[in-house]
């Protein structure tokens, strides 16, 4: 195990009990260690899109909602892992961003994945607090999508406009 420790914010599919979460549990990944459930000290938005049903916090602060996830200590070999899961730089960016602690007396600074190039529409999505997977936006992992559709150029399905 390294001795150097990242802190990260998970909020969508790598949450326990989500469908990526077995990356995170994966000693061969790297290793992992949960901190505490936790929730963005600034708004924003978090949205479920494209066919894959893949929940995105859009690197929009300021709306939307304090977004409740959960805090992991992890080693540079686990966060190379979540870099190649959450696609980047080419998709998502990260960037450090305050967490509140769940009782409120503590502040973590944390890796967070954010969207930051999206198109404005995106924002027309519900805006929710806490991803659960769900019988009706169930999450699409990689293997089960379609080839020739990746979810970065499919930002726009199902998206309506103003």
């Amino acid at each position: 195990m390294s001795s150097h420790l990242l802190k990260v914010f998970v909020y969508g599919t790598l949450k326990n009990g989500q469908p990526n979460y077995h990356l995170l549990n994966n000693i061969e990944n790297g290793f992992s260690k949960f901190v505490a459930i936790g929730k963005t000290s600034q708004k924003f938005p978090l949205v479920v899109g494209t066919r894959y049903n893949i929940p995105f916090l859009i690197n929009r602060p300021g709306i939307g909602n304090h977004v409740v996830g959960e805090i992991y200590s992890i080693d540079e070999k686990m966060f190379a892992r979540l870099d190649v899961l959450e696609d980047y730089p080419e998709f998502y960016d990260r960037e450090i961003q305050d967490i509140d602690i769940e009782d409120g007396k503590e502040k973590l600074k944390c890796w967070v994945y954010l969207l930051k190039n999206f198109p404005e529409k995106l924002l027309n999505l519900p805006h929710i607090a806490e991803y659960k997977n769900s019988a009706e936006k169930r999450y699409q992992e990689r293997c089960q999508r379609v080839s020739n559709i990746l979810a970065k150029d499919d930002l726009e399905y199902g998206v309506e406009t103003d």
